[in-house]
């Protein structure tokens, strides 16, 4: 059943994360003002037990599933253990109390990592599990197939109202800044950053240089937060025929259409910051994914589009992280 009721009470699950948290403000500008959220020490949905008494005393009428434990290269490589277990037990966590209660509607946000390594391009939905996973980022992947499949399941099963979003590579204002964790853009944002303002500069003037990991040579599509929170918005107020018209198996992929290579987005991103150094590349770290584009088809047949620019997404994030570049450091 689709969001009609402004007074509908929306549970939006990881709203404090960055892509939560933009889903929130989305909803609230959009006049929905019932929502409902908790924060990981008030509810940790990873205990079924308490994730079935949250919902039973709050009765959502719609579920945002948005909470997940995610990193980059990195962080997937040094804690595989934890990007799976955690990840599954708040999916099924969330997705069976939703189920339980019979919730209207949940969305479930995975990801585009969850294609194979060699996934023709883009990327269609139903290219999912026809060849390996990219090994670095396999344990989140594996943990966002389940995910979906639970939702897939128990509307075939059930007939529940469940549809999975397959986001690409996200970015935006409240993203993870932490080199340990964080993704590529808002990574080479920081060092980009980081590098301009080292000081004194370089003897023939230039900045100091910024460090790509890999050959750069690999090709990136990303999506603005914002535009991700109108896409749930929207999945959230069509009507579910329409939805399994043109995605059966529910599952909608959500980009921009067009990607750009590590190099050409590190061009961007020191035109954006001011940067005149060299980039140095690091070839003893992995590459990653030849190619993530998806395709978008389905998404398109509904009628949305994404509406930000990859330059004016990126000057907002970078505005953003020099308001909070001090408070980001200290964490």
């Amino acid at each position: 059943m689709r969001l009609q009721s402004k007074n509908a009470k929306i549970y939006v699950a990881g709203h404090r994360g960055m892509v939560g948290r933009g889903i929130w403000h989305h909803l609230r500008e959009a006049g929905y003002t019932n929502l409902v959220g908790r924060t990981s020490d008030e509810l940790d949905l990873r205990d079924p037990h308490a994730s079935r008494r949250f919902f039973e005393d709050e009765q959502p009428d719609f579920v945002v599933l948005a909470a997940a434990r995610v990193g980059g290269i990195l962080a997937n490589d040094r804690y595989p253990a934890d990007f799976l277990g955690d990840n599954l037990a708040i999916e099924q966590s969330v997705i069976q109390a939703a189920h339980e209660v019979g919730v209207e509607r949940l969305v479930f946000l995975g990801s585009t990592c969850i294609y194979p390594k060699h996934a023709p391009q883009p990327m269609p939905e139903d290219s999912l599990l026809t060849g390996p996973l990219e090994p670095t980022n396999q344990w989140y992947a594996v943990a966002k197939i389940a995910g979906h499949k639970l939702c897939e399941g128990l509307h075939r099963q059930h007939g529940d109202d469940m549809v999975t979003l397959m986001p690409t590579n996200l970015y935006g204002p409240g993203d993870d800044f932490d080199l340990e964790t964080s993704h590529v853009l808002p990574a080479l944002l920081r060092k980009t950053h980081e590098a301009k303002s080292r000081k004194p500069s370089r003897p023939d003037g230039s900045d100091a240089p910024v460090t790509l990991w890999g050959s750069g040579e690999p090709k990136r599509e990303f999506l603005y937060v914002d535009d991700l929170a109108d896409a749930v918005r929207f999945v959230l107020e069509t009507p579910e025929e329409e939805i399994h018209e043109v995605a059966p198996d529910g599952m909608l992929n959500v980009g921009v259409g067009e990607d750009l290579s590590i190099n050409d987005l590190m061009t961007l991103i020191q035109d954006v910051v001011g940067h005149h150094g060299p980039v140095e590349h690091d070839e003893s770290k992995p590459d990653g994914t030849p190619r993530k584009l998806v395709d978008t088809s389905r998404m398109d047949a509904l009628g949305w589009t994404a509406q930000t620019s990859l330059r004016n997404g990126i000057e907002q994030t970078y505005d953003w992280y020099r308001e909070h570049e001090e408070e980001l450091i200290e964490a």
